[in-house]
Formats: structure tokens, C-alpha cells, sequence
């Protein structure tokens, strides 16, 4: 018999850190779903990426049951790792002034396989449109592409 789907929560997290704490804790509740259970999955899935942010869409059911997928990692974590940038400042940081600031470099070739990496979560059919979404993303945190 097919479940019955209640919600999704969206979530950024770090991998292999998860606890009850918020955002985990808070969001989880709400459903009256089982925190402990959700962290200690996600926790041994993955372990081999800890530290990387990671998205995970949860799926709620009407039993309170869940299910989860976790994406790939962030974009903006990947291109900071290929730039070599500090990736112990939030996911979001980069140049105060993108335009004007670089804060790093990567090459076509680390924005290819990154696009490689990223293809299936992003909304492209193509690697060279893919390439370009990464490009953008790079331009507006302060990545110079050479």
C-alpha cells in the first residue's frame, strides 16, 4: 500500500554532524517525527563526506514515518574547495563586493567536473548549461574563472 505524503522539509546540513538541535530538532517536531532516528541515518550515510554541507529533502508521511534523499554537495562549497578557499566560514560566504573583489580562481576544467558532479540536481539537460550555472555561481560569490 502507498503511503499517504504529508510534507517535505528542506534542509541544509552539515554531514555526519546531525543532531537534535535546530534546525533538525525544530523541524522534525513539528511532524512528530523521530529525531534520533533521522540523525543517526544521516549521520552513518554520511560520514565519509563529514563536514561538507550537504541538502536533504525529508519526505513526511500521514503514519509519521519519513524517508530522506540527500543531494549533492552545495555548489558554492565546491567551487571554494576547488578554489582552495577557507570552507570553515558559512556555505554562503564569499566576496563582499563580487563584481569588483575575486576572492579566488578555478579553472574551466574544475567547473567542468564540477558540473559533472552537480548535473542531476541542477535544472539543465546539458553539461555545456551546466557549465554555465556553475559559471554564474562562481561570478557571484567572487570566483575568477581562467
Amino acid at each position: 500500500m502507498v503511503k499517504k505524503i504529508k510534507n517535505y522539509i528542506k534542509l541544509q546540513l552539515v554531514a555526519g554532524n546531525a543532531n537534535p538541535s535546530p534546525p533538525i530538532g525544530p523541524a522534525l517536531g513539528q511532524h512528530g517525527l523521530n529525531i534520533m532516528k533521522f540523525c543517526k541515518e544521516f549521520n552513518t550515510l554520511t560520514k565519509l563526506q563529514q563536514g561538507i554541507h550537504l541538502s536533504v529533502i525529508i519526505t513526511v508521511y500521514s503514519d509519521k514515518s519519513f524517508s530522506f534523499i540527500i543531494k549533492t554537495p552545495l555548489t558554492v562549497m565546491l567551487l571554494k574547495k576547488a578554489a582552495k578557499l577557507n570552507l570553515d566560514k558559512k556555505p554562503g560566504s564569499g566576496a563582499k563586493h563580487p563584481g569588483r573583489e575575486k576572492v579566488g580562481n578555478v579553472t574551466v576544467n574544475q567547473i567542468k567536473e564540477i558540473a559533472i558532479i552537480k548535473k542531476n540536481d541542477l535544472n539543465c539537460y546539458t553539461i555545456e548549461n551546466a557549465i554555465k550555472i556553475i559559471s554564474g555561481t562562481a561570478r557571484s560569490v567572487g570566483i575568477e574563472i581562467t
